[in-house]
């Protein structure tokens, strides 16, 4: 059976997606973006504080689902720049202290041209 997640302490899904899926014992939570979920509006102008924002919007969908960071299995990171790669793993490492799995890819266009993007897979 599939459970939904939802929370208006994430942003809310900009298209026909849901913000996470509980299925078999995980969660695969849709990307995140640097959106504010107060306003709907993208924050932050450079890859720190875009990722800052991001790792809160993804802490709020863990949390609905009941689970956090440390049980992370797998993240897919997508970036505008790789140049901004290091910059984002600073950010990102105080987050996933675990150290999933991983991809990190650059990307031609992210949505509402953003710096960064994250999805999870976590343990529930």
């Amino acid at each position: 059976m599939l459970r939904k997640i939802s929370t208006d302490k994430a942003p809310a899904a900009i298209g026909p997606y849901s913000q996470g899926i509980i299925s078999n014992g995980l969660l695969f939570a849709s990307g995140q973006i640097p959106i504010d979920p107060a306003t709907g509006e993208i924050r932050g102008d450079d890859i720190t504080s875009q990722a800052e924002l991001v790792m809160k919007n993804i802490g709020a969908l863990l949390e609905e689902a009941g689970t956090s960071y440390q049980n992370v299995v797998k993240t897919t990171c997508f970036l505008a720049d790789m140049g901004d790669f290091a910059a984002f793993n600073e950010v990102y490492a105080r987050y996933f202290t675990e150290k999933p799995a991983r991809s990190c890819v650059a990307v031609k266009t992210l949505p509402k041209n953003v710096l960064c993007e994250v999805e999870v897979i976590a343990a529930v």
